[in-house]
């Protein structure tokens, strides 16, 4: 009987608030953000982060943007990509979506 006068939302018969049925809602709101919003985005984070670790000189490209082409050098950051025959250009390596031909990793902002 003792739990469930923790779970009440009216005072205990003690006539006192007790710490712990105070501080078990806001918990279980920070519980509950935690699982469906914060995990999620860290694992979409996680998996974008990989994606872009393991690029490499050939790859057929996506940006965000929609520009398609292949990657020629990557320095860091940045990556070269030829958009045509002997066209080429620097961007950034967060820019790039994803593979030609497949889901895209990174979701473009449609805001």
């Amino acid at each position: 009987m003792r739990l469930l006068s923790l779970f009440a939302m009216g005072t205990p018969p003690g006539g006192a608030n007790s710490p712990l049925g105070m501080l078990f809602p806001i918990a279980l709101i920070m519980g509950i953000f935690y699982f469906v919003i914060l995990l999620p985005a860290k694992r979409k984070q996680q998996k974008v982060q990989a994606f872009l670790d393991a690029l490499k000189v050939g790859d057929r490209v996506v940006m965000t943007s929609g520009i398609h082409g292949k990657v020629m050098k990557l320095n860091g950051d940045t990556v070269q990509l030829e958009i045509a025959d002997k066209v080429r250009i620097d961007v950034a390596r967060a820019a790039i979506g994803g593979y030609q031909g497949q889901a895209p990793v990174v979701e473009p902002n449609n805001q």
